[in-house]
């Protein structure tokens, strides 16, 4: 289908139908890292089997879903990976996928029916710092990924006190490799650290800004940055000022199948025992009265997304991801 099609039964989904256009799956509860600043490796939970994903993934296009993103905690640890998203494609959906890297190289040659992937990224040099490995340990699975795939890649980066001064080599490191990337703010979790935090924390000051500005000029530049600039203004000055609207466009499923609100509230809408149509339509109240009363976050997917939704001209101009 072209981009076009696409892009017509993405608004009739949105803003005629009122439904989301994204399943954001969180396919699993395990992960080999055990990053500090996020909190999905600290919760096992059940996980969904091959064919409770089938069900979850025909229920979803039932219900009008275009676009199948599999991540958290690490989707590759899923030995049946390749049939979901074999089974997501028959369906006629996008797929996509987001990995810290680690088993790419061992198995990127049976990702077939993948269209996009994202590699979360943050550094060259403090990578092992922040992550707990080293650069040089993903690199080649990077490099396979994109020789293999031929398709988009995208890195994305998380800037936090550890790597504001390693983002300029990272996005010409992205251009090198003929990939996208990205950048958003580290976001405090309730699980994590306060010493830890302390080592991670940006703050909105000069140097912290000289650094978003300097993303913003590398943008216009042509670099492959695919946020826009008004979201990059956002991150510079740390402002929610938009209108969120997150669990409109995405539908976020946890590894148990649990239906969410969206990753940062994780208010529970219901369960895929139930219809995602039956859950849609008996949480609208539950999902305003969230959305009214959350104070925002720079989740960059969250943010772009709802600015689309609201057809903001520099954004619908110059956001280069779905």
């Amino acid at each position: 289908m072209s981009s076009y099609l696409t892009e017509l039964r993405a608004l009739y989904q949105l803003h005629l139908k009122k439904r989301p256009v994204v399943l954001s799956h969180e396919i699993n509860s395990r992960c080999n890292l055990k990053c500090s600043f996020c909190d999905y490796w600290r919760y096992e939970r059940d996980e969904l089997d091959t064919d409770e994903i089938f069900y979850l993934l025909e229920q979803a296009k039932s219900f009008g879903i275009l676009f199948y993103n599999v991540w958290a905690t690490e989707p590759l640890l899923r030995k049946d990976l390749p049939d979901i998203l074999e089974h997501a494609h028959k369906l006629g959906m996008t797929t996509s996928l987001i990995t810290n890297g680690l088993l790419l190289e061992n198995r990127i040659d049976e990702l077939d029916h993948l269209d996009y992937l994202s590699i979360s990224l943050d550094s060259i040099k403090s990578l092992e710092e922040i992550r707990g490995i080293r650069f040089n340990t993903v690199l080649p699975g990077i490099i396979k990924a994109r020789d293999k795939l031929n398709k988009e890649i995208l890195i994305n980066c998380v800037l936090s006190k550890k790597n504001l001064e390693d983002v300029e080599d990272l996005v010409k490191l992205a251009k090198d490799l003929g990939m996208k990337i990205s950048f958003e703010p580290i976001h405090k979790i309730e699980s994590i650290d306060s010493t830890d935090w302390s080592t991670l924390d940006i703050k909105k000051n000069n140097k912290y800004q000289r650094v978003i500005d300097k993303l913003i000029l590398m943008k216009k530049k042509g670099y492959p940055i695919i946020n826009s600039i008004t979201y990059l203004e956002l991150v510079k000055n740390m402002s929610t000022d938009y209108k969120c609207h997150a669990s409109d466009i995405i539908l976020n499923v946890t590894s148990n199948g649990t239906v969410e609100h969206c990753r940062l509230k994780k208010t529970k809408l219901g369960d895929i025992s139930s219809s995602l149509e039956h859950i849609w339509n008996n949480s609208k109240a539950i999902r305003n009265d969230v959305t009214s009363n959350c104070s925002g976050c720079l989740f960059f997917g969250y943010v772009e997304n709802s600015l689309l939704y609201n057809f903001k001209p520099e954004v619908i101009k110059n956001y280069e991801w779905m």
